[in-house]
């Protein structure tokens, strides 16, 4: 169950809203609150023991191993030289 984000959110907002009126702006107050509410709700819930992002993804730590073998040049089947697709004259 996700709750860490939802409760660093409303924590950092409570938080927020005490220290922005003690501080005379509350906009302030609630905007870094929740910012920082936020940051901490997402460590939180990524923290937790035996629960990984990747479960399920085959176990390579998401790397790529494709290797198409082609290189950045561009092969148009033609071997005299000239340039792919360069199209007609016109009238």
């Amino acid at each position: 169950m996700k709750r860490g984000l939802g409760l660093g959110v409303g924590l950092g907002a409570a938080i927020g809203v005490a220290l922005g009126v003690a501080m005379d702006n509350l906009a302030l107050g609630i905007a870094l609150g929740v910012a920082i509410g936020a940051g901490g709700g997402l460590a939180t819930e990524n923290a937790r023991p035996g629960k990984r992002k990747d479960d399920g993804s085959g176990g390579d730590g998401g790397v790529s191993t494709s290797d198409s073998g082609s290189d950045s040049s561009s092969d148009c089947g033609s071997s005299d030289g000239g340039s792919c697709g360069d199209g007609g004259g016109g009238d």
